[in-house]
């Protein structure tokens, strides 16, 4: 495990939602969080709780699968993208992704995947995986992030060995 990457274990949804605060109190704009993992696995959830940090209402960020881009003001603005039904980066591409990826604010990427050759290098990684039930494993990658650190020590009770 590098000193940037964290392995996370979440038990339950509002698990889930505690990781996903912890760390977006250490995002700022400019940041962008690429989101990998199955269908049902937390992508939205987590960022409700990234927003919920954000000063974002979570009832606001609902998953914008059919519309693709959410954007939300607050504090910090966050613009919330689900490319699951886009075709892959061409697509993307068309819709200015580019410019979306570099805003002002701090940037959500559902089904991270697809796209992911638009992202920026030092982007923040979340990996999720399914470990029975409501449990999750959640692998969190930050190669730049300066507030990773603080992440770390707000996170620690659902830290595990990599």
């Amino acid at each position: 495990m590098s000193p940037s990457e964290l392995y996370l274990r979440s038990e339950s949804p509002e698990d889930t939602l505690a990781i996903a605060r912890a760390l977006g109190a250490g995002l700022r704009p400019g940041d962008v969080v690429a989101l990998y993992g199955d269908l049902g696995a937390g992508k939205t959830l987590f960022c409700k709780g990234v927003g919920e940090a954000l000063g974002i209402p979570p009832d606001r960020i609902v998953s914008p699968t059919f519309t693709i881009v959410t954007e939300h003001a607050g504090p910090v603005p966050l613009t919330h993208i689900d490319v699951y039904r886009l075709a892959g980066v061409r697509e993307a591409d068309e819709i200015g992704m580019r410019e979306l990826l570099s805003g002002d604010g701090v940037c959500l990427v559902e089904w991270a995947e697809k796209i992911e050759e638009l992202l920026p290098r030092d982007c923040v990684q979340v990996r999720f995986s399914f470990s029975g039930d409501d449990r999750r494993e959640i692998a969190i990658a930050a190669p730049d992030l300066p507030g990773f650190d603080d992440f770390r020590a707000r996170s620690i009770r659902f830290q595990r060995g990599g």
